[in-house]
């Protein structure tokens, strides 16, 4: 049984989903990509994150191919872009994403950073699909936290997600936007949680893995995991990455296993910028 993690409205998804950035943009690892989502969905990984940049569209097509009669089993999140998000154009946005992906309604959608659209602008929008059946829920990602705040002053009180940058080397937003969003129950989504695989030599997480008979990037999204207000989007291309990511869901982290990451990644001690991809 896989752990799971409530939205504000109560529904209960995965903390471990599938990220897929990049897929879907090389025709000769599709298939391989299509068993994979597959594969993930069959381990319990069923909220699958996209976005209409992903690809310039290629990767949603990629999805709506492989959910072909699994669209019910998956919670699946989509981004609009920040210059398709204002008054008409969010909604034609919408409308290409549910297209390529094959569906009638995405669970969750996203603006995807923080462009020139006034917020209040992308809200009136985002209520706007809901009431019209295309979107479920909607949420933001690349918010910092001036802007989270005024997207709540700004009528975002609906607001179901905040997908960041977060993982062991970039920890910023714990110093204040990942409190904010845990104080109005909305629970952060990271994305790249192992730092796209290209995790730094460190002692700390080579000698976790080794106590524990596991990869450091086991540990390093464990250590992501950690966090029960945390949903994690992983991508994994094959097989052997996935069940990899399934397992460190199951990994705990000792209180000494904590310190010592501490101590090599330490957590802010000041306010940042918030880092992006």
């Amino acid at each position: 049984m896989i752990r799971t993690v409530a939205l504000p409205d109560r529904t209960s998804v995965p903390a471990l989903g599938l990220g897929t950035w990049r897929m879907g943009e090389d025709s000769r690892r599709r298939e391989q990509e299509i068993r994979a989502i597959h594969a993930g969905i069959a381990l319990g990984m069923t909220l699958i994150d996209t976005a209409e940049m992903y690809g310039d569209g290629a990767t949603e097509q990629l999805l709506g191919e492989a959910l072909k009669g699994l669209r019910d089993q998956v919670f699946l999140v989509s981004k609009v872009y920040p210059q398709n998000a204002g008054r008409g154009r969010i909604e034609r946005a919408c409308d290409a994403s549910l297209k390529r992906l094959g569906t009638d309604h995405l669970d969750l959608y996203l603006l995807h950073w923080r462009g020139p659209v006034p917020l209040a602008e992308t809200v009136e929008g985002m209520e706007a699909l809901m009431r019209a059946g295309k979107i479920r829920r909607w949420g933001v990602s690349n918010l910092d936290t001036g802007d989270m705040q005024e997207l709540l002053r700004q009528g975002g009180d609906a607001c179901a997600t905040n997908q960041i940058f977060y993982n062991v080397t970039e920890r910023g937003a714990e110093f204040d936007l990942i409190p904010l969003l845990r104080s109005r129950q909305i629970p952060t989504m990271a994305y790249s949680p192992i730092g796209q695989g290209r995790l730094p030599n460190s002692a700390a997480l080579s000698v976790i893995a080794g106590r524990h008979g596991v990869t450091r990037f086991a540990v390093a999204l464990a250590w992501v995991l950690r966090d029960p207000t945390v949903i994690a989007i992983p991508k994994a291309g094959d097989l052997e990455h996935l069940t990899a990511n399934r397992a460190a869901l199951d990994l705990h982290l000792t209180s000494e296993d904590l310190a010592a990451i501490d101590a090599e990644f330490p957590p802010p001690l000041r306010k940042s910028r918030l880092a992006m991809l």
